[in-house]
């Protein structure tokens, strides 16, 4: 009935347009009451999408899923390869879907929550994982918009091929971008120091590490150097 339903609301779209299809067309052409809809789908907008509700369980079932000897940000990747199994089940459908949400104004905006409630589960499991790291949170939130941008472009670079692209290669492409920049685990939490410790200020063995640009000038180099130790 539910795939009824779909396959008969976008013939009619194709056919009539979006804005022009009600849904009791919908309903007449798929031979059930205005009930049986509403049974599978709030709106009209929900059926134009009616496997991401699926897909955001199965993300945030992936997830739940983790333990310690996954590494977050290759883990968030991977969840983010379930969106892009399912549209890649059906390259048809998603092409058409695709072309659709571009000429209606209010699908983009309903595609936009919706890639926001993928982007906030993958937000939420960082955040379990950063917990108590500098900027813990901070760094959550950034992995996780990174990882929906990078996995957007590479999804609508295949949907534009129409489908005859690898999706795979394409979003994993993209996704290696997101794992070389955020790829290393954070930053451990600052050890509180005692004035015997080896790096407190007091020490006269204090050490302080300088990172610079390969390639750059000494002279470069050592006015970062100077500007560490607070020398004008």
């Amino acid at each position: 009935m539910r795939d009824a339903l779909v396959a008969a609301a976008f013939r009619l779209f194709l056919e009539r347009g979006y804005e022009q299809t009600t849904v009791d067309d919908i309903v007449a052409l798929a031979g059930v009451g205005r009930r049986s809809f509403f049974r599978y789908f709030p709106s009209k907008e929900d059926v134009v999408f009616p496997d991401h509700e699926r897909c955001l369980a199965d993300m945030t079932a992936f997830l739940a899923a983790s333990d310690e000897g996954h590494e977050p940000v290759p883990r968030v990747c991977d969840a983010a390869r379930l969106v892009l199994r399912m549209y890649a089940e059906n390259p048809s459908f998603s092409v058409q879907r695709y072309r659709l949400t571009k000429q209606v104004p209010g699908l983009r905006a309903y595609e936009l929550s919706v890639v926001w409630r993928y982007e906030r589960a993958l937000a939420e499991y960082l955040r379990g994982r950063f917990a108590g790291r500098p900027d813990g949170t901070l760094r959550a939130d950034v992995i996780a918009a990174a990882v929906v941008a990078a996995h957007n472009n590479a999804l609508r670079s295949w949907l534009r091929s129409d489908g005859e692209s690898d999706a795979s290669t394409t979003v994993d492409h993209a996704l290696g971008y997101v794992q070389s920049a955020f790829g290393a685990a954070p930053p451990a939490a600052p050890i509180q120091e005692h004035p015997g410790h080896p790096g407190h200020p007091e020490h006269p063995e204090d050490v302080v590490v300088v990172v610079s640009r390969r390639g750059a000038p000494l002279w470069r180099v050592v006015q970062e150097i100077e500007t560490t130790l607070g020398r004008e």
